[in-house]
């Protein structure tokens, strides 16, 4: 019962913090001021190291990279949530040889036992939700920040769509600037969750 009182607080809470995000980002002046905040300590990192705005952006997501990583590695049980997915598998294997062979008792006894397991497996997927919340806290103050600081971010060059300015939207509609902390994000979590050995699903 607590355990899955905390896998439900975790979902609940961010949840919270989505609809927080959500209000921020459709309030002008509230989006301003949380991306101010953030600029207190991004604005000098951004001047003092005087990088490019592709190698900024590039270095957030090596930073939110590591500590979503981090916290996902710490509050999540990967080897117990692979145990529940094989035990899955191993159990729809066994359940289409059941259902092939025409054993209805065979089929009414694992009927009972695949609702016991999609249990575990709902429960697993809500353990996901563990870090989010803590993660998003620390994310949406950068993406913010980012966004605010977009119309002054200069040019990038991409494959296949040449130079464009950070701020223009590329062929997915997004902006350039989010396209490449997607794209930078994306690879750098692979690199650093199998740096730091953190399973997947």
């Amino acid at each position: 019962m607590a355990k899955a009182k905390t896998q439900n607080a975790g979902m609940f809470n961010f949840l919270i913090i989505m609809v927080i995000a959500m209000v921020i980002y459709s309030i002008p002046a509230l989006r301003d001021l949380v991306a101010s905040i953030a600029g207190v300590l991004l604005n000098p990192i951004y001047n003092i190291l005087g990088i490019s705005w592709p190698e900024m952006i590039l270095l957030l997501a090596v930073i939110t990279g590591c500590y979503s990583s981090l916290l996902q590695k710490y509050t999540i049980d990967y080897e117990k949530m692979q145990a529940v997915q094989k035990k899955m598998r191993d159990f729809q294997k066994e359940f289409r040889e059941a259902q092939l062979s025409g054993d209805e008792k065979r089929v009414k006894k694992m009927n009972e036992k695949r609702d016991r397991m999609m249990q575990d497996q709902l429960a697993m997927s809500q353990e996901q939700f563990k870090p989010m919340g803590w993660i998003m806290l620390i994310t949406i103050p950068i993406f913010l920040w980012l966004l605010h600081m977009a119309p002054d971010m200069g040019e990038i060059t991409f494959p296949f769509m040449g130079t464009l300015g950070l701020n223009d939207p590329t062929f997915l509609i997004l902006p350039a600037w989010i396209l490449w902390y997607m794209l930078c994000s994306l690879t750098l979590s692979q690199v650093i969750r199998k740096t730091l050995d953190i399973g997947g699903l």
